[in-house]
């Protein structure tokens, strides 16, 4: 288990967004009332999450060899976690690295979620160099760095902009680093994805979820969260120049992906 999961799991507030009927034509939005309920969200509706977590500092200690400079000259490995929400990526890194070793830029659009974000990673780490900001992840320069994570982020934005997000990292990283993205997809053959969303609608049940909160979060994300087929993942890996990538994980529909510069 992470220590963002164990840090806030006394002051973690249950997911009660979807137990009464809401307007059909309301989106759902990374806003206060999500961020309040947010671990608990992601605990109860991603599968494998925790896993994926777990696996991030242990890439990275393969990976991230103090090829970047810091503000001092002094060597340091540079991560982005693009996408950070409330910096469960980035407070999981750090919690396995000494704060001389890493500098960690953590992004996200929505000032809800930063603001929430840096008050977690600066409590708890605070001799860590993470720099929480709030931008569009599109509109951002990266410097050069050693590892991106793209966590659940990717499915959220028009599928016209995903390429160019792809290019910019790719060029960002340097030889050796790597791209680790996570995902919601779906299945190419339609009997497949019925089965794979009928099962995850299962998993949600089985924590806790009623009919109508299954629904009406289904509806809330209806073009919003825009998902792909692990096909197309890859052969977009392959279009932006990643020569090397796999699915290193895999729990229903729920993928990561590990693409090596």
């Amino acid at each position: 288990m992470s220590q963002f999961h164990q840090s806030t799991d006394a002051a973690i507030k249950h997911d009660t967004l979807f137990t009464t009927p809401l307007d059909k034509a309301a989106r759902f939005s990374f806003d206060e009332q999500v961020v309040a309920c947010f671990p608990d969200m992601i605990r109860r509706s991603v599968p494998g999450y925790g896993q994926v977590l777990a696996m991030l500092p242990i890439f990275a200690r393969r990976h991230c060899k103090y090829r970047q400079q810091d503000g001092n000259g002094q060597r340091v490995s540079r991560i982005y976690d693009l996408g950070c929400s409330l910096g469960a990526a980035s407070m999981t890194l750090a919690g396995e690295f000494d704060p001389q070793d890493l500098q960690i830029k953590a992004i996200d659009i929505s000032p809800a979620m930063t603001t929430e974000a840096t008050i977690l990673l600066s409590d708890h780490y605070p001799e860590h160099d993470i720099e929480v900001i709030t931008a569009d992840i599109r509109d951002v320069e990266l410097e050069p760095c050693d590892m991106v994570i793209l966590n659940l982020t990717l499915q959220f934005l028009p599928a016209a902009d995903r390429v160019a997000v792809l290019e910019k990292i790719y060029a960002a990283l340097s030889e050796g680093g790597i791209l680790v993205l996570t995902e919601k997809t779906h299945a190419f053959d339609e009997q497949y994805d019925a089965w794979l969303v009928e099962r995850y609608y299962d998993f949600k049940r089985a924590n806790g979820y009623t009919e109508m909160e299954i629904s009406g979060k289904r509806n809330s994300l209806e073009n919003v969260l825009i998902t792909d087929t692990l096909d197309e993942h890859h052969a977009r890996l392959d279009h932006v120049g990643f020569e090397r990538h796999l699915t290193w994980f895999q729990f229903l529909n729920f993928v990561s992906i590990v693409a090596f510069k």
